[in-house]
């Protein structure tokens, strides 16, 4: 008996010792205050890029090729030969022309004297009358004649020029589509193509949705006409680079696709090292609109839930509290918060996870990532 009050009296000074767990720390978050400020917005589509104009070359004359002038993938001037038909038919077609040319020039030449000779004997009724007007219709036969020689030698000049198959724009020309060899002529197939480069055409599609809204934002067609030649347009390349040199817009197509219910566009893009090519992808990006006094988050600070935005605020005693937000567009690597929150207004920017409604929090300024790599550099230094 003894021995169990004892034990009891150790338990109870032993009990009597120990403190009150302490309570846990609030945790920690880094809070970011709400600053409405003027926000560019961008927006960006997949582009097709093509030359303009691209000429297809075929044969204007038929004939068996005989020489390739050019090399394929190579830059060449209008006027420079691509190819050459053999030319010796159409040279033979053009000394026939012209020999038909002088033989009816001196025919005409003795119809000509013959009127000069009646036309005084008839006078005298030396000659009949009759006789005076079948020189007259000669003569007029015989000009006429040189007319129509004069149209043959031009047309057996020009096929004789159509031999040599020349690039009718400055270009970048393709592969040869027939040989050495081959017989060609106005219904063959395109020899090659020559297509305009620089500068470059990128094509891309809008929805009706966005230009609706850019009607709205400009009400007058000489205010979306005066944007537009101010807008600046840039290309993100497949390998995520961007091209360096900017674009400008160029036109915007007559009406909407009605299958896809987008509208057709194209920029205009210089090109004088000839990187871009027909045929590439990339992203065109524009700035679209400027929206005055908005309010951008970091997207971790922005949590999601069932097709919902909502965000963690703190007040002036350093309680948390969820509030749903109505997002926007995404800038960079932040939302554009059209609704829910105000200026002053202090967001969790990191943290969020230990965040419940009414959870008395630890705050500390945010560090934006640029600046948390930047204090990391000086430590390690």
């Amino acid at each position: 008996m003894v021995c169990l009050a004892a034990a009891a009296l150790c338990c109870w000074g032993v009990s009597c010792n120990q403190k009150p767990a302490a309570p846990p720390p609030p945790p920690k978050v880094q809070v970011l205050t709400v600053a409405p400020r003027d926000v560019p917005i961008y927006q960006q589509w997949i582009g097709t890029l093509d030359g303009y104009p691209n000429a297809q070359i075929r044969a204007q004359v038929s004939g068996y090729l005989i020489k390739q002038n050019y090399v394929e993938g190579g830059a060449v001037k209008k006027g420079d030969p691509l190819f050459e038909v053999d030319p010796r038919p159409f040279q033979a077609a053009l000394d026939q022309a012209l020999g038909k040319l002088a033989q009816d020039q001196a025919q005409y030449g003795k119809t000509e004297l013959d009127v000069k000779r009646f036309t005084p004997l008839a006078r005298d009724q030396a000659v009949s009358q009759e006789e005076l007007d079948d020189a007259v219709q000669a003569n007029l036969a015989a000009k006429a004649a040189i007319q129509y020689d004069k149209a043959a030698v031009e047309s057996a000049t020009l096929n004789l020029e159509f031999c040599k198959i020349t690039s009718p724009i400055d270009g970048i020309a393709g592969t040869a589509q027939a040989q050495i060899g081959d017989l060609v002529g106005p219904g063959s197939a395109v020899l090659t193509t020559v297509s305009t480069v620089d500068p470059m055409r990128a094509y891309f599609s809008i929805s009706e949705q966005s230009y609706l809204a850019f009607c709205r934002q400009f009400t007058n067609v000489a205010a979306r006409a005066a944007y537009r030649v101010e807008m600046e347009m840039q290309l993100i390349l497949s390998d995520g680079s961007t091209y360096p040199y900017p674009g400008k817009w160029f036109f915007t197509s007559r009406q909407i696709d009605v299958n896809t219910g987008t509208l057709q566009v194209a920029a205009l893009f210089p090109n004088p090292d000839y990187i871009l090519r027909p045929g590439q992808y990339a992203l065109v990006r524009a700035k679209v609109e400027t929206r005055r006094g908005a309010i951008l988050l970091p997207q971790r600070a922005v949590m999601e839930l069932q097709g919902s935005y909502q965000v963690a605020t703190v007040d002036a005693q350093n309680k948390a509290h969820i509030r749903p937000v109505r997002v926007g567009e995404q800038v960079g690597n932040d939302w554009l918060i059209e609704g829910g929150l105000e200026a002053n207004d202090r967001v969790v920017a990191e943290g969020t996870q230990s965040v419940k409604e009414g959870t008395v929090v630890d705050a500390q300024p945010y560090k934006t990532e640029e600046a948390a790599k930047g204090a990391a550099r000086t430590t390690r230094e």
